[in-house]
């Protein structure tokens, strides 16, 4: 399950929601050399595109991972299941029902990383940074309720599934409208999605 990720600045998304308004396309300003963002970890806050009342983008700061009780036990739930949320979506029950139906949103991000859970050395198990190649950014599918946001994780890939037995859903180009409308059960297959993983040292 995805750990971490490389956030964009609340400042870059808003810049981009102007230019796309401006030109019709989206267009994340080059970051300014030296300039260093820490990466997210479940718990904090992060910057993401959600839909606001009228139908359009708007930057929003979530915390990521979603809060509730696991045999009495508070436990934070930073990642879902796309299986898991159709189903609930279907039975109209269930934490994932209607953040799925109604609540989903964009994280857009530079890379994330998941952990190297089929190393060959079970000692040292370095994470994989992925990324999208020809993108500085791209964007990961995912869900909110009341300040808070999860990631949609599904079935990996080639490019995941000899390091990982899960990945975020990846939004390839043109895709985030399909997220963000009825359709958006049809994105849980990520077969077709090209990704570069760099381990980590």
């Amino acid at each position: 399950m995805c750990h971490r990720f490389q956030p964009l600045l609340a400042s870059e998304l808003q810049e981009a929601l102007n230019e796309q308004r401006v030109s019709g396309h989206p267009r994340v300003p080059a970051r300014p050399e030296g300039l260093a963002v820490p990466d997210a970890y479940p718990g904090k806050e992060v910057p993401l595109f959600v839909v606001d009342a009228m139908g359009s983008l708007e930057v929003a700061t979530l915390s990521w991972g979603f809060k509730t009780t696991v045999d009495g036990s508070s436990k934070l739930v930073f990642n879902t299941r796309m299986e898991t949320a159709l189903a609930q979506a279907q039975s109209g029950r269930g934490l994932w029902a209607d953040p799925i139906v109604s609540g989903r949103c964009l994280v857009p991000v530079r890379g994330f990383f998941e952990s190297y859970t089929k190393s060959p050395n079970p000692h040292r198990r370095p994470d994989v940074r992925f990324r999208l190649p020809g993108h500085r950014v791209f964007l990961l599918a995912g869900v909110r309720r009341e300040g808070h946001f999860s990631l949609i994780t599904t079935v990996p890939n080639a490019s995941v599934a000899t390091f990982h037995t899960r990945m975020p859903l990846v939004l390839g180009p043109g895709e985030s409208r399909i997220w963000l409308g009825p359709g958006y059960a049809s994105l849980a297959d990520r077969s077709n999605l090209k990704l570069e993983a760099t381990p980590q040292v």
